[in-house]
């Protein structure tokens, strides 16, 4: 977030809920209103902004998915989950809605089912370049390497500089053999920030050593 967008959003929010007292039953009001808090940190305003525009629109899609990332940020993953399926009961070809479900399935570690709607996200938004990286990452713990070497180039095909991106494609081609091209990814992750695991580094630099 910059530094200009936190300046203004106090502004913001003062004149979102000026418009939600003034257009009480405005459900675009309520949501952008909780939107807002969100990006703010004030969650527990967020999550009754977004409630509230549920109540008023029980098909309000992109409110139940985004009250869940909330959900999900809190850990209560039963609460997101719910959000999510009730969300594509209204939008069946919700890309996003699909991929939250994955980082769900993945957090509890069911990765055929995670597997599955990652798969489904991306046949809605092949541009999706989260449930790209995620899906690599999936698919490394299931053993499926070429696969995910594949699913981690078009996920950093999508997001050149993401450092994630880069460090899942390491992982995945230290797990397909290719140990040098693994370092490569491996420094532009660290160069970027990420931290990457001190064991993954530790036994990529004994594979180098060895060839």
């Amino acid at each position: 977030m910059t530094e200009q967008l936190r300046e203004d959003l106090p502004k913001v929010i003062e004149e979102l809920e000026k418009k939600c007292k003034e257009h009480p039953k405005s459900v675009m009001a309520h949501h952008h209103l909780g939107l807002v808090y969100m990006k703010a940190g004030r969650i527990p305003e967020a999550i009754a902004s977004l409630e509230k525009a549920i109540e008023l629109d029980n098909l309000s899609s992109e409110s139940m998915i985004n009250l869940g990332a909330i959900y999900f940020g809190q850990g209560d993953l039963a609460k997101a989950r719910e959000l999510n399926e009730r969300a594509l009961t209204v939008s069946p070809e919700s890309a996003q809605a699909h991929a939250n479900l994955g980082l769900i399935w993945q957090q509890h570690n069911e990765l055929d089912k995670a597997i599955a709607s990652y798969d489904k996200a991306l046949r809605f938004n092949p541009n999706l370049a989260s449930a790209w990286m995620n899906l690599t990452a999936v698919l490394t713990m299931k053993g499926d390497d070429e696969r995910a070497v594949t699913a981690a180039r078009k996920g950093l095909e999508l997001d050149p500089e993401s450092p994630l991106g880069h460090n899942n494609l390491a992982v995945a081609l230290y797990f397909s053999g290719r140990y040098e091209e693994a370092r490569r990814h491996m420094e532009k992750a660290r160069e970027a920030g990420y931290s990457v695991d001190p064991n993954f580094i530790e036994s990529l630099n004994a594979k180098l050593a060895q060839n």
